[in-house]
């Protein structure tokens, strides 16, 4: 069965490491046999370029029709007095769709400790998910503006919180089986929700171990005991600025891939990243983030768990031999990174 997949290769260094990540697509799937077809878009700026708008509705039917999308990056600052901003094509893109779980993997490579802003024996074992509601919350709520004051509004129903929460649960029961919420029950009614559909959705769960965390004090652990941590849950605000916290632990965010999931519907595949317009075209950007998140599409949409083991153990043994693109100290380009991922595979 021939699979979909749609492209969207964005603005700025985009291109560069969406072709990057194809190519060792292409590479793992001639060995190991996965059908597919790309489906190229344009998407952000460059939607902007060709229809005016950042998410042109043949962007958008085609990735309804997909079983996975792929995004390399958005942005750039031609656009930022445009009627409509790439970034709000991102979002119109994760509410049409219903993207409602982001996945942030927080894995520390050996041979790139040094990066970390912590003490190695700090960052020593930090591997963890960031689980964040996406849909919901304050960011999707009204936002009202007068001249001397100002309010936002938090929604979140029983029903948002449980499907995160379940979500959350059901990737600590493939891991080691440790759960943290993370809420401000303390203070916020939509905690005091959150933390009450938590303890309910647990029970289903006996195996796997939940944990509550004042916000405040897990933003806090995250920089002072981050190995404790295992799986981490929490509503959109917190998970904004928690993931942002998260992924500065590596030292550098060309290595960190992300997964947004839909109930029914595509995931979304994309490095944390921006579009990185300073290099575009230059071919020096790194290309790991977006070949690992092709990897986390072949494990998590197509159940291609060997293929994407060798895509991440590719990456591994390339850093370790020294190989490394000039914003994690080295010379490599971006072809040439790709290409002794490849030659790994």
């Amino acid at each position: 069965m021939t699979r979909k997949i749609v492209a969207l290769a964005g603005d700025g260094i985009g291109p560069e490491i969406m072709e990057a990540g194809l190519e060792v697509l292409a590479s793992i799937s001639e060995k190991t046999g996965f059908d597919y077809e790309i489906d190229r878009r344009p998407f952000g700026g460059a939607g902007i370029d060709v229809t005016g708008h950042p998410l042109p509705d043949e962007t958008l039917k085609a990735s309804r029709e997909a079983d996975a999308i792929l995004l390399a990056a958005i942005g750039s600052p031609q656009y930022d007095d445009a009627p409509v901003r790439p970034e709000q094509g991102l979002l119109a893109l994760r509410k049409e769709l219903n993207l409602y779980a982001n996945i942030r993997p927080i894995k520390i490579f050996e041979s790139l400790k040094h990066l970390s802003p912590l003490k190695p024996e700090r960052i020593t074992g930090v591997n963890f998910v960031v689980v964040r509601e996406l849909t919901g919350g304050i960011y999707f709520g009204d936002h009202i503006l007068e001249e001397k004051k100002a309010r936002d509004i938090n929604d979140y129903s029983y029903e948002e919180v449980e499907r995160i929460i379940r979500k959350a649960f059901e990737i600590a029961r493939s891991r080691r089986k440790i759960l943290t919420s993370i809420d401000k029950q303390n203070v916020l009614a939509t905690s005091k929700l959150w933390r009450k559909v938590t303890e309910e959705v647990a029970k289903g769960f006996p195996d796997v171990t939940l944990e509550h965390q004042l916000v405040d004090s897990a933003a806090m652990l995250m920089i002072t005991n981050p190995s404790k941590f295992d799986v981490i849950v929490t509503e959109n605000l917190f998970g904004d600025i928690l993931s942002d916290e998260s992924s500065v632990l590596s030292g550098t965010l060309g290595v960190m891939p992300s997964a947004s999931h839909s109930e029914d519907g595509p995931s979304l595949y994309e490095p944390i990243h921006g579009s990185a317009p300073d290099i575009a075209g230059k071919g020096i950007a790194n290309p790991i983030s977006m070949i690992l998140s092709v990897a986390m599409m072949l494990r998590d949409s197509f159940g291609r768990y060997e293929d994407a083991d060798r895509i991440e153990d590719a990456v591994e043994t390339t850093l370790a031999a020294g190989i490394l693109t000039r914003d994690i100290g080295g010379q490599a380009s971006t072809k040439e990174m790709t290409e002794a991922i490849i030659a790994r595979l």
